[in-house]
């Protein structure tokens, strides 16, 4: 096909200018050109220029005057941390009020049924509704001065945001609880925070909350909840003393005893969110209005001038409202304006909720990367397929390397159009974060997609992240620079060797941005926040020459072996992680043992295509016991092991096959999906005893 009928098929901007090209082409040149060769050479004649970045990417934050070495943002004006974005959005109560402004009362929050369109309650809906219930709640007893804490449990849907601005609109603070903690921890968090009054959406979590925290002595006293309940769940809370009462009838009885709303100010506390960590009881965090304010003003800082929010920007909300990660992005979007559409509340169906949503603003987990990632080169099932596929990665990864992000070139058209509509066809910012992504898959999407994509870092106690990625710095491999509302520094870990004199060591944080404590919990309180206000995260990090910030291990991950070596697991998994086989891998080793082993979870999508390769055939289960996948796979790791220069030592001895993935389900993975090393060691003890007995023998 010559390149004029490529082009005559083509609808991109610019073909017109594409046509005068070709046709100012000599003929013979033209003729003996294919059409990727001619498109190509257009490429490079008539590239479009990229928005330029805040500043200079080669300087991305600045040492501050001292000895501590810290490091602040460069976007910092006259050295002041950022408290605020608009000075009309002081509080969390202050940025609905302005969000019903911005958008003209338009349509605040969004919800469907299966295969159906979304439907949309208002701004002001959605603000008469949360009067109702707050008033209810006052009218109960509750009051910004006594019993202020306000729990709520369910998945995400609009009631759960109606309930949270009910509480800011009255000044009480939302505890969220979640069914991954599990009971036991739902029960603790409940008699911790003494609430009394718990916001459900499903009868079943009802039923989890009778067992665990209601009856003599304890403090639950009302259930309200979304959906529809039966007699007998009635029956059996006034047993165990508790109220359980609909929203509906809920939210009339705040009608009709309706209060005057009292504004927080931005020191009073807006949420106790309960980390549930990977060892012991959850921890409180307990966050201001003011360090969540101050959290959103530093994205909206970081990213002024080339993202510009508004009133028409959807955001698709899945990943769990009780983690701050996603209460931040929420935060953005509400404060211009914009809509929340929820998912239908089912993982599998989320690819049709985006579909019909169509978000412009997706924030997802890196799990959910590598899923996309896998399924993108799954369908380059060909030779001729693949090499398309890299071809156009590589066309578009340059453009990256100049910092321009698009969707309208030639790739995108012929390779990437799918898999940019898969995501509803808008997309144009997503931001990852709460774990580490490979930079090779952060590259190809951010390529593949054409959105502006943003990596951060940080964790609650930081209100959620403490650096993010700049826009025009595509690069990957690390987390970004400092936000503005907050400094990082470095702390030495001698047994390590990583010191900050090197620009090596445990991050630490300080802002406004930083939590006030664990709730009713001073000396968890002192292990986390020294004297001066520094949030110790326990991660290892180091500086890299432009400024940014790279993660490199968990501080109380780290372990001899018996040799003395220390060893970093989660650097050692960042790079076998890599490995095309591989969907997830857990290295193991202690001071009794002189080498590492590993339990591998291969991909199920991958693992076939891979093997076939290499003559081998089977089922997924078949292929997880052969001894032969085993050994190829083990053979890559070594492999990948030696590309990125890890120690001998550091290079696994031996791994186990293990078909089911680590999940939040099987409780090997926290919610915000971190690897539970304990739970992990105790489920594959016998395993990893048998791969020591092996190597020994």
């Amino acid at each position: 096909m010559q390149a004029q009928e490529v082009l005559r098929q083509l609808r991109i901007p610019e073909l017109d200018e594409l046509r005068e090209y070709v046709r100012g082409l000599p003929t013979n040149a033209l003729m003996g050109m294919g059409a990727v060769a001619a498109l190509t050479t257009y490429w490079f004649a008539f590239r479009p220029k990229a928005i330029g970045p805040r500043c200079d990417i080669n300087r991305q934050s600045e040492e501050l005057p001292g000895e501590e070495r810290a490091r602040r943002s460069v976007l910092t004006e006259d050295g002041k941390l950022l408290t605020h974005y608009y000075s009309d959005a002081l509080t969390l109560y202050e940025v609905f009020l302005r969000g019903i402004r911005e958008s003209n009362d338009g349509p605040c929050l969004g919800s469907r049924k299966p295969n159906q369109p979304y439907e949309w309650l208002s701004y002001r809906e959605v603000a008469d509704r949360a009067e109702c219930i707050g008033s209810a709640l006052l009218h109960r007893g509750h009051s910004h001065t006594a019993n202020k804490f306000i729990g709520i449990f369910s998945q995400n849907r609009p009631e759960w945001t109606i309930s949270e601005v009910a509480c800011y609109t009255y000044s009480l603070v939302v505890v969220p609880l979640y069914d991954t903690l599990g009971t036991e921890s739902i029960g603790y968090i409940i008699e911790k925070g003494s609430i009394s009054t718990i916001i459900c959406d499903v009868a079943q979590k009802a039923q989890i909350i009778l067992e665990c925290a209601s009856g003599k002595g304890k403090t639950v006293k009302t259930i309200v909840l979304m959906e529809a309940f039966d007699a007998e769940l009635v029956s059996r809370g006034q047993e165990c003393g508790v109220e359980i009462i609909s929203l509906a009838d809920f939210e009339a009885s705040g009608k009709a005893n309706h209060k005057e709303p009292v504004a927080p100010k931005p020191e009073d506390l807006a949420i106790i969110c309960f980390t549930s960590g990977t060892t012991g009881n959850p921890k409180g965090a307990m966050l201001t209005h003011g360090n969540v304010i101050s959290n959103t003003a530093a994205f909206l800082k970081m990213t002024e001038g080339s993202l510009k929010p508004s009133n028409t920007d959807v955001l698709i909300s899945f990943l769990p409202l009780a983690h701050m990660f996603e209460r931040v992005v929420e935060g953005v979007i509400l404060i211009h304006g914009g809509r929340i559409g929820f998912f239908q509340g089912d993982i599998k169906l989320l690819m049709d909720d985006l579909k019909t949503l169509q978000p412009t603003v997706f924030p997802v987990v890196p799990r959910l990367l590598n899923r996309m990632f896998d399924k993108v080169f799954s369908q380059a099932n060909t030779p001729l397929k693949k090499w398309l596929l890299d071809f156009a990665f590589s066309r578009k990864e340059a453009e990256l390397k100049t910092g321009l992000v698009r969707q309208d070139s030639i790739w995108d058209k012929l390779i990437f159009k799918k898999v940019q509509e898969s995501l509803g066809g808008r997309v144009r910012m997503m931001i990852t974060g709460a774990a580490p992504v490979s930079p090779t898959i952060l590259t190809f999407l951010r390529a593949a997609l054409g959105c502006q994509f943003y990596e951060g870092y940080g964790q609650t106690e930081c209100t959620a992240g403490c650096s993010m990625s700049l826009p025009g710095d595509w690069s990957a491999g690390h987390v970004g620079a400092p936000l503005p509302c907050n400094y990082i520094k470095m702390v030495d870990v001698p047994e390590m060797n990583y010191l900050a004199a090197n620009g090596e060591g445990e991050v630490c944080v300080k802002g406004p941005n930083v939590f006030q404590g664990y709730l009713k919990d001073p000396e968890k309180t002192a292990e986390a926040l020294d004297e001066d206000g520094w949030l110790h995260t326990g991660d290892i990090g180091k500086w890299l020459p432009n400024g940014t910030l790279k993660i490199t291990d968990r501080k109380k991950h780290i372990f001899k072996l018996a040799q003395g070596e220390y060893i970093a697991p989660e650097k050692i998994e960042t790079v076998y992680t890599l490995s095309d086989p591989v969907a997830q891998i857990f290295v193991h080793g202690d001071s009794l043992q002189a080498c590492l082993v590993a339990i591998v979870v291969p991909d199920p999508d991958f693992l076939p295509m891979w093997l076939k390769k290499k003559g081998i055939e089977g089922s997924y289960s078949e292929l997880c016991k052969n001894k032969e996948v085993k050994k190829a796979i083990l053979e890559d790791l070594i492999r990948l092991g030696k590309e990125a220069g890890l120690k001998s030592f550091e290079q696994v001895r031996d791994i186990a096959l293990q078909p089911e993935l680590f999940s939040v389900q099987n409780g090997l993975l926290t919610p915000t999906l971190k690897a539970k090393r304990t739970e992990l060691h105790n489920r594959f003890r016998e395993q990893i005893a048998e791969l020591y007995a092996k190597i020994k023998t």
